[in-house]
């Protein structure tokens, strides 16, 4: 049979599993020294992964193009465009100065350029621009019968089975042409749709002055329509300082209400992963990773092999079963990006006169960068199987552990209240106070608010009577009243624990124990330290100490009463430390344990009795 540590016995081992101490302490010990070197390493290749100039260059690029303000009026960017007038402004000033740089501060030429932006000097643009706009068809919503005679056109919100297909305007030039979408690229959530590749594309010019003259004839002949729906403005730059790549999309949604709400992403990654000697130090930690997955997942089968079903009644062997598929997809992705990159990346980087969309490389390493972000949580979040070395930790597990059925009832009370006031503040509220716009948004307003983050006055002001209703109805019920009742919960159960712990009790396995046992065992080996007199020595006979007890006048009723403390500690063991969990019995109340413990010789004489 495979040895296993105690943990995937499921807690407490079953009579029929024999093994020894040492063979269970030798185990267990070298889990933990092999996990400990594995989440090391997972740490070492997560940091190696985030760099941080990417909030700098990510900083640096934003401040750029969405605070500067468009020539005139100091009050309008990007993020405050709200009309098409706005936009075009925007586009011809700093989107258009922002991109070409091509001199230095002092008019001198910058550098050897050739034909190619350096922005801030030290990022180079790849390849050019691209802007992209979806359309819906005329029609696709339908006006009631009696205003027909006051508007006769429609224009729904953009679906895909909305979207206007045919070419308009000048026809002749790609720019009014629909160019059709691939299937690979991914789609893109906005704030009002979710819109997908393809469209009526233009490119910018090398030329800041052509693409300013661009800019000029697209808008005198009306390029942006009433059926515009989103455009979207895509380049990508590369910083050779930092090594960083940093795609840059800027989008402005013109939603069927009217009106423009605009959104941005800045995405710094690093494509080029193997470049200095720091990388490669990444890459050996890389295939140390895989080195532990696969022992690791050769321990998880062997243990299901030896213990079958028994294997999944405990938590945490299902926590080691997602840690591990989470590695697993997590290897999946980094063979995939790369792939892509190997793929990918010179033929991008090839073609300077053309848009080089680095979008797609850089939304996949985004989605590895999550997916290991989340490995690294749950590899943390798996320390937790370890705690029992500590007394304190041993504690606040057991308190959880015992206390889980009652919070899972108080959940399902609390959260049937906090979605009838979310429901009640989005129905209330919603067409007015944008924190409540949405039943999602409702929700974490709600959130908010129990933590102190709240908008009184545009709740008042959007309903003077049901406003202040729900705000101190809502923070009375929720916030003293149920939260209170979760920490009752909480320190009722904690203090149940206090008392078992304070009469003796304690976990069937403290690693922290063995520990220390076998440090002294060293020790005395060595002879680097004088034994310890044996434990059974130490003790006194049952007997004696009842004659002894009687000798000091205690009668005979303070002796049974210790005696009762003893079938106390056989209800705790049997309810909160035996394999088999049989739930009609009930731990030890408060009042029991201080009825019991009035004297010091009943800790002892009970003590004894365990014995």
């Amino acid at each position: 049979m495979a040895e296993a540590s105690r943990w995937h016995r499921g807690g407490t081992p079953k009579p029929n599993l024999h093994y020894s101490k040492e063979v269970e302490i030798r185990t267990t010990l070298q889990e933990l020294a092999l996990y400990f070197i594995f989440l090391i390493n997972l740490c070492i290749l997560t940091f190696g992964m985030v760099n941080p100039h990417m909030y700098y260059l990510n900083k640096v690029m934003s401040s750029l193009f969405l605070d500067t303000s468009v020539p005139g009026d100091e009050r309008t960017n990007f993020k405050s465009i709200r009309s098409i007038t706005d936009f075009w402004k925007f586009m011809e000033g700093p989107l258009l100065e922002g991109l070409y740089w091509d001199a230095w501060y002092t008019k001198n030429t910058l550098y050897d350029l050739k034909n190619s932006s350096r922005i801030y000097y030290e990022n180079i643009l790849l390849g050019v621009p691209r802007v992209r706009q979806l359309k819906v068809r005329n029609n696709t919503c339908k006006v009631y019968s009696s205003l027909q005679s006051l508007m006769n056109e429609c224009y729904d919100r953009y679906t895909s089975k909305n979207e206007d297909l045919a070419d308009f305007g000048l026809k002749a030039e790609t720019e009014w042409k629909y160019a059709t979408p691939e299937s690979t690229f991914p789609w893109h959530w906005g704030f009002v749709g979710v819109y997908r590749n393809g469209g009526f594309i233009f490119t910018l010019s090398k030329s800041k002055s052509e693409t300013k003259n661009k800019f000029v004839h697209l808008q005198l002949n009306s390029w942006i329509t009433r059926g515009t729906r989103v455009i979207f403005i895509d380049f990508s730059l590369y910083n050779a300082n930092v090594n960083l790549f940093c795609i840059i999309r800027l989008v402005a949604e013109f939603p069927a209400t009217g009106g423009i709400i605009t959104s941005w992403q800045f995405y710094s990654v690093k494509l080029l992963r193997y470049v200095s000697y720091y990388d490669y130090i990444i890459a050996s930690c890389e295939i140390t990773f895989c080195i532990f997955l696969i022992v690791f997942t050769t321990q998880e089968a062997q243990k299901v092999r030896e213990f079958k079903s028994a294997y999944f009644k405990s938590v945490w062997n299902w926590l080691e079963l997602l840690l591990l598929v989470l590695c697993f997809v997590t290897v999946a992705f980094n063979i995939y990006c790369n792939i892509q990159i190997f793929l990918l990346l010179g033929d991008l980087l090839k073609n300077t006169e053309k848009y080089s969309d680095f979008y797609f490389l850089a939304y996949w390493h985004t989605y590895y960068n999550n997916i290991l972000a989340v490995t690294i949580f749950f590899a943390w979040i798996k320390i937790f199987k370890f705690i029992s070395f500590n007394k304190t930790m041993s504690q606040l597990s057991s308190t959880l552990s015992r206390c889980i059925k009652d919070i899972v009832g108080f959940a399902i009370m609390f959260f049937i209240i906090f979605f009838a006031y979310a429901q009640l503040g989005f129905l209330v509220f919603g067409s007015q106070v944008d924190d409540f716009s949405t039943f999602q948004n409702a929700i974490f307003a709600q959130f908010r608010i129990v933590l102190g983050d709240f908008n009184f006055a545009g709740i008042q002001q959007a309903n003077r009577i049901l406003g202040p209703i729900y705000f101190i109805t809502f923070i009375f019920f929720v916030f003293f009243v149920l939260l209170n009742m979760f920490l009752a919960i909480i320190n009722d159960t904690y203090s149940e624990v206090k008392a078992d712990y304070s009469i003796g009790r304690r976990p069937d396995f403290e690693l922290g124990k063995m520990i220390k046992k076998s440090y002294n065992n060293a020790l005395e080996k060595l002879r680097l330290k004088k034994p310890e007199e044996d434990e059974d020595k130490k003790s006194t006979k049952s007997g004696d100490l009842v004659e002894r007890a009687r000798r000091e006048g205690f009668d005979e009723n303070e002796i049974q009463s210790a005696k009762q403390m003893k079938k106390w500690k056989e209800r705790l063991e049997k309810k909160y430390y035996s394999a088999e969990i049989q739930d009609d019995y009930q731990p030890v109340t408060q009042q029991e344990f201080r009825d019991g413990t009035t004297t010091k010789y009943k800790m002892i004489l009970s003590e004894c009795l365990t014995k």
